[in-house]
Order: C-alpha cells, then sequence, then structure tokens
C-alpha cells in the first residue's frame, strides 16, 4: 500500500472509531478480513468433534463460513469488531433479601435484548462510513445473526485476549461486552492484538459450578450453567440439576471470578435500557405464566429465548434446589 493510501486509510479508521465512541459503543478496533488462525480453527474443530457443543447444532454449521469472513461477505478485506460494556449496577443487600424465593438472571438479561440494540446503531455507523467513502459500499453485519467467530476477531482486533474461561476478556473493562461486526470490502488499518493476561490465573475455572471449564483448557458447554439453563432441550441431568442453584436464566461465575471483572465499569450507555427488577424474579410466580403473560413480560428481553416450558422447567429446578420444594 502506498504511503498516501496508508496516511488515508489510519484518517478513515481513527474517525470511524471517534464515530464508534459517539454511537455509545465502549470498544473498537480493525481487523483484516483473513480468516482465523489456523491454531484456533484447529481448537475449534476438535472442541465440536469431541461433542462439547451438545444441542447447539448450529456451531456446527456454516463452518467454513465462521472461520472465513470472505466466505460470508465476496471481497470481503476489512472488519470493525465493536464492544458495548453490560457490567449491571450491583444490587444492595437488601434487595437480596427478598422475602420470596427467587431465580437468579444473568447480568446480560436484566437490560433490553442487545441484538436489535446494536444493530441499529451499526447500520448507523455504516450510513456514517457510506458518508465518506462515497456509494458502493459492501458490508454485512454480524450480532450473532452470522456464523462469525467474533472471540477470535475481537481478539486480533485489539479489544481483549481470549481468556480460560473462554470469554473475550478487556483489561479495562472486563468480561461482560457485548461484540458486534462490520464485515466490509473497505481497506482500512488493522490494529494490533493485546497480550493475554491470565496465563497463571486459574480463578474462573476453580469458580465454575459444574466443571465446564476442564483444568486441559476445553470447555465442556453441556455443563455449563448458561448452556443449561438456555440451550438445552428437554429434561436436565440430575447431578447436573443440583448444581443450577437458584441460577434460572444463566450464570456468571467464571465471569464474577475474573480479576479483570472485580474493577470494571457499570455500563455507561443510558440508551440501552436496564431493568434492575429482572435481576431476581419469584419462583412462584413462573408456573401460573400463560404463553401470552410470557411474551408480555419478556417482550424486549434475551429471556424470551428459551421459552415458557424453559422457563418453568429452569424454576422448578431453582425450587427444589434452593426450598427443597419439588
Amino acid at each position: 500500500m502506498a504511503a498516501c493510501s496508508i496516511i488515508a486509510s489510519m484518517s478513515l479508521s481513527q474517525d470511524i472509531k471517534l464515530k464508534t465512541i459517539e454511537l455509545g459503543f465502549d470498544l473498537v478496533g480493525v481487523t483484516d478480513a483473513s480468516p482465523i488462525d489456523a491454531g484456533q480453527a484447529q481448537r475449534f474443530a476438535v472442541w465440536l468433534e469431541s461433542g462439547f457443543a451438545g444441542q447447539m447444532d448450529y456451531m456446527r454449521r456454516n463452518l467454513q463460513k465462521r472461520l472465513d469472513p470472505t466466505k460470508l461477505l465476496d471481497h470481503a478485506r476489512s472488519i470493525i469488531v465493536v464492544g458495548l460494556n453490560y457490567t449491571p449496577p450491583r444490587p444492595g443487600p437488601e434487595f437480596c433479601s427478598a422475602p420470596v424465593p427467587t431465580g437468579r438472571i444473568a447480568d446480560y438479561a436484566q437490560y433490553e435484548d442487545y441484538h436489535p440494540f446494536m444493530k441499529e446503531r451499526l447500520h448507523k455507523l455504516v450510513d456514517f462510513i457510506s458518508s465518506q467513502v462515497g456509494a458502493g459500499l459492501r458490508f454485512k453485519i454480524g450480532v450473532d445473526s452470522a456464523p462469525v467467530a467474533e472471540r477470535a476477531l475481537a481478539a486480533r482486533a485489539g479489544l481483549g485476549f481470549i481468556g480460560k474461561n473462554h470469554i473475550l476478556i478487556n483489561p479495562q473493562l472486563g468480561c461482560e461486552i457485548f461484540l458486534g461486526e462490520i464485515i466490509t470490502d473497505l481497506e482500512l488499518q488493522p490494529d494490533e492484538p493485546v497480550a493475554a493476561g491470565c496465563v497463571d490465573c486459574t480463578r474462573c475455572i476453580n469458580a465454575c459450578p459444574t466443571g465446564a471449564l476442564r483444568p486441559d483448557g476445553q470447555f465442556d458447554a453441556r455443563r455449563c450453567i448458561n448452556y443449561l439453563t438456555i440451550e438445552h432441550k428437554g429434561v436436565i441431568p440430575a447431578e447436573l440439576a443440583e448444581r443450577i442453584g437458584g441460577r434460572l436464566f444463566g450464570c456468571e461465575e467464571c465471569v464474577l471470578a475474573c480479576p479483570c471483572q472485580k474493577d470494571a465499569p457499570v455500563c455507561r450507555n443510558k440508551q440501552f435500557r436496564f431493568y434492575p427488577d429482572r435481576a431476581q424474579i419469584s419462583l412462584h410466580e413462573i408456573p401460573g405464566l400463560t404463553t401470552e403473560s410470557f411474551e408480555a413480560k419478556f417482550a424486549d428481553s434475551p429471556v424470551k429465548r428459551v421459552g415458557l416450558d424453559g422457563l418453568k422447567r429452569n424454576a422448578a429446578i431453582c425450587l427444589a434446589n434452593t426450598t427443597g420444594q419439588p
């Protein structure tokens, strides 16, 4: 690339980053559209072959697209990766002492559904880029909607490193970060990755209630409480159900154990709607929910992903674990 082209690419990249922050994202980085690292691709293939994906059949589909962004967009040259911090305010002790049995909701599900929120702003970012480079920009947006190895790409774009909890960790913002991508045919100046920061730390592995984070570094999703309470269909094995405790939807033990998460700032985006009353939900309320009342209560919540039957199953498990009631 000629010197003037490099300077132009750097200037455009900087303008895009400033606009990204203006739109309410906390992190932004750029990487090229080359396939993910061969070692990462091999580890992912072994993970699938070992059956650790459980019932998540979508992880096995479109494998080449997941590994190579150019399979998603012909002539792709760059990927803009953004991050949105969703660390919630921590409730005081008076909130935690509920008078009725309650089920814990994962931090991310205490906000509105992040998919449309982030997609809307990524489209605004594309509009801005188009205003700078003219018509003809080709792009594809991803927010869990395309088979993209987003954590690998985010790490390559300098947003953080992938920890032993298999989550992207930003040294300043911690682990609770939503990711989104714009794959484009525009050539931009790529960013440098950051160094891994948990070489000798095993706190997340030790904190996992079910042993889903294996000592050999593998992640067995079939044992993960996030997977069990959200993705798994049907009966949850008794040995694992007992370890779910009062977690109604998701789990954050490996996140909260991370030293980088300890001092993570609270989500600063005030447009991203937060519902503090969703942190804990009465377990006695859930059995009486109808399809209509479930849809109304969780209309804009990620909780709707589990479905009414799944939520009732989880509630029965939480009640048995916390009160001894079947």
